[in-house]
């Protein structure tokens, strides 16, 4: 028998699902049973969901900022690496193998 591995779930799912057992149009166990899942499942995302309800008014924008910020991210991370492989050129074109160590 082979190992199972676990399940993942994306926050849009998880967000869809807790957001049905808010609305309490349906029980726990039928949302569990609707979406293949344990209730003791979304009994937690819902948990995480409100305790960390405040973080979208947070900055005094919307939920969008983290959207915003992680692009941003990504943006100057390829920078960053784009700028390193400037300075490994110029250091083989100029013949500097390393910066000089300078002694406090």
């Amino acid at each position: 028998m082979g190992k199972q591995s676990r399940r993942k779930f994306s926050a849009d799912f998880k967000a869809k699902v807790v957001i049905e057992a808010l609305k309490e149009r349906s029980t726990i166990e039928e949302l569990a049973k609707k979406h293949e899942l344990h209730p003791n499942q979304i009994t937690t995302w819902k948990k995480e969901f409100l305790n960390n309800a405040h973080t979208v008014f947070e900055n005094g924008k919307s939920g969008l900022v983290t959207d915003d910020n992680e692009k941003e991210k990504e943006e100057l991370f390829k920078q960053i690496g784009v700028q390193n492989v400037e300075i490994n050129w110029l250091k083989k074109k100029l013949g500097i193998n390393r910066l000089p160590n300078f002694e406090r």
